[in-house]
């Protein structure tokens, strides 16, 4: 098994396009790490320089303390699973699987072992004789990672492989995949644009965007502490609330100002170095809709922090209901309790959990808080 290292790593295409710029990442051995962002951030190119798809411009890559820059895809040890799965439909389900070892010459039983052991791991045991177009997309994604599995690689790469599923049998696969990944006990780099398989997956995750890294930490911390507004903004759904306004000295404390409001922060905000150094200046007040209720249903709301919005727009979502409230520029979405009396043009008492709001430079969207 391996860990794999990524110093300064650079792509640019020809006519001088910079898909990936100074990517710096330590993937520990064993990790199950996502790359997500939007299309074009980057991270397919990141992962096929890893695999040695893609000849870097710059940086190193190393995979189990071994610089790989010139190595040859074949040798770094490594096995992808792509997006379209890549199945010869000529082959059977068995012939696919075990493609990687015959053109490598391995013995006939040992083939048999690892494709019968992979197999039954993934649950086609039954599946061996068919041909790819006999398959639905749930068998064919699991014979993709069969033929990867049956190689034992140090490192599994996967390039959105659940992008062609339906819903449900992603989901289903997500968990199928991160119980491979306890099984297997090998390093798995995952590529995704959807943010609920990276926070449902990843121990690490990897937010890019036009090439860069915005930030890498675990789900929990990028959830409860994100870095900027992008990675606020990605992770969340509904995404998190966005709200220009500036901090202003109240007494001892301090307060948030935006829009025709003015509601007193927590005494941990007050006290804060970089909160105090931005006192008048312009900021953004980031606070996700699950930290926003419908102040009739809280349970013990703070009267101080209780804006009075009107209702644009209501989503019922089962358990949950998305209220959507407008007042000139400033724009608010609450999850709230099915529960609730909200009612489209007509104004809403809602509690502000102040205690979860984060606060971003407004010029450079970072988080002032984590200074």
């Amino acid at each position: 098994m391996a860990g794999v290292t990524l110093t300064g790593v650079e792509k640019v295409y020809d006519g001088g396009v910079k898909a990936v710029s100074d990517f710096n990442l330590d993937i520990a051995d064993k990790s199950f790490v996502v790359f997500v962002g939007p299309s074009g951030c980057g991270k397919s190119t990141t992962l096929r320089m890893i695999a040695g798809l893609e000849q870097l411009t710059g940086g190193e890559i190393c995979i189990d303390g071994r610089v790989v820059n010139d190595v040859p895809a074949k040798d770094r040890d490594i096995a992808m699973v792509f997006q379209n799965y890549a199945l010869y439909p000529h082959m059977t389900v068995f012939q696919n699987m075990a493609f990687g070892l015959t053109i490598r010459k391995f013995p006939k039983s040992e083939i048999r072992r690892r494709v019968d052991e992979a197999a039954a791991m993934l649950e086609i045991t039954h599946l061996l004789d068919r041909l790819p177009r006999a398959l639905s997309g749930g068998e064919r994604q699991r014979t993709a990672l069969g033929r990867a599995l049956v190689r034992d690689p140090k490192v599994f790469l996967l390039d959105e492989p659940l992008s062609n599923l339906d819903a449900r049998l992603r989901a289903t696969m997500r968990a199928e995949l991160k119980e491979l990944h306890r099984r297997v006990g090998t390093t798995f780099i995952y590529v995704t644009h959807d943010q609920t398989e990276a926070m449902t997956m990843g121990d690490q995750i990897v937010v890019m965007k036009d090439g860069f890294i915005q930030q890498a930490a675990s789900p929990q911390d990028l959830f409860h502490r994100p870095a900027n507004v992008f990675a606020a903004t990605f992770i969340g759904a509904p995404p998190m609330n966005l709200i220009p306004g500036v901090l202003r000295a109240a007494g001892e404390g301090v307060s948030a100002v935006f829009g025709r409001f003015s509601l007193p922060l927590p005494e941990r905000f007050a006290v804060h170095r970089q909160v105090r150094d931005y006192l008048e200046k312009s900021v953004i007040f980031g606070l996700r809709p699950t930290d926003i209720d419908d102040a009739a249903e809280a349970s013990n709301p703070k009267r101080e922090w209780v804006i009075r919005l009107p209702v644009e727009q209501t989503e019922l979502l089962g358990a949950e209901m998305n209220v959507i409230c407008k007042e000139g520029d400033l724009r608010v979405t609450a999850v709230v309790g099915n529960q609730s009396k909200a009612k489209e043009g007509q104004p809403l008492d809602l509690c502000l959990d102040l205690e979860k709001l984060h606060i971003f430079d407004a010029e450079t969207e970072r988080s002032i808080l984590l200074v």
